[in-house]
């Protein structure tokens, strides 16, 4: 990519799409095994809406992509082994596990997609914002987690180290997807190449994100 022209690489546009989609299907496969787990009815359902939103937003970008003339597997593939890396890693033990996990989780994903979204066409960042719109998802995990540290104050210690293995496995795992994808990595950097510095600052704001969403559990990061 020209580092004077200010248009995304279509490539860059196209993997951001891409991982955007498979990062909303493995979520809507991954709240709904987390609905089977749900302790009450109440929250089944709820977490059963959060999946429908998951696969919403997934029905956005298919969508744009075929506008681009591309097919949505296609665009996917890439990104298939790094995700399925980080959920083989970190399978939660329990229902709150499982919560803890997915608010984590997508919060990181939400904070590294959003560094992104300024960088690209107005029309893609739209998309983007609205893909990564929260969907009631954080306030439902915040007020789960602090009701059940309430009712057992020793959860809080296995669920802040859960958080800090959540977030070192996703940000491992979005290390490897720049490194091996030479248009999203240019279009992270300004098209002046992959350079390390330059993802660590990104990297860095994410983990200052993270602690916040830690605290706002009620847990340390």
């Amino acid at each position: 990519m020209d580092s004077n022209d200010p248009t995304p690489d279509r490539q860059a546009v196209i993997d951001l799409l891409g991982v955007l989609a498979y990062g909303e299907l493995s979520g809507f496969e991954q709240l709904a095994a987390d609905s089977g787990r749900a302790p009450d009815l109440g929250d089944k359902a709820e977490i059963a809406q959060l999946a429908a939103a998951e696969l919403r937003h997934f029905q956005l970008l298919r969508t744009r992509l075929a506008q681009m003339g591309v097919e949505v597997a296609q665009a996917m593939e890439p990104f298939v082994r790094p995700v399925t890396i980080f959920h083989n890693s970190t399978q939660p033990a329990d229902w709150l596990e499982g919560v803890v996990k997915a608010y984590v989780g997508n919060g990181i994903a939400v904070d590294f997609y959003r560094e992104i979204s300024a960088l690209v066409d107005p029309s893609t960042r739209e998309l983007v914002l609205e893909v990564l719109s929260d969907t009631g998802h954080a306030e439902f995990a915040v007020d789960r987690v602090r009701k059940a540290i309430e009712r057992d104050p020793v959860v809080a210690g296995r669920l802040a180290l859960w958080g800090r293995r959540i977030v070192g496995e996703a940000l491992a795992q979005a290390q490897q997807v720049i490194s091996r994808r030479p248009a999203l990595a240019d279009l992270i950097i300004g098209g002046s190449g992959f350079d390390i510095a330059t993802v660590s600052d990104v990297f860095n704001r994410i983990t200052a994100q993270h602690t916040q969403r830690m605290s706002s559990l009620g847990l340390a990061a």
